[in-house]
């Protein structure tokens, strides 16, 4: 699943951008396993393209993540 999906999905005050609706299109709509999101979310939080709320309910993206997409 291409990055851009997170990216299209809604984020919502302060730029937040809640997981289950992201963890539900690739487990479900995408076909990715639970080990393989966990992964790839940890890898994105690990290169600092993503910072995870301690709740783990949401993300954000970071001035390096936004970059991406620039």
């Amino acid at each position: 699943m291409e990055i851009a999906n997170a990216n299209a999905t809604e984020a919502l005050q302060d730029g937040r951008i809640h997981l289950e609706p992201v963890n539900r299109q690739f487990l479900y709509t995408e076909g990715g396993s639970p080990a393989e999101y966990l992964a790839g979310l940890n890898f994105a939080i690990e290169r600092g393209w993503l910072w995870q709320h301690p709740s783990k309910t949401y993300v954000k993206f970071t001035q390096a993540g936004a970059g991406l997409f620039a």
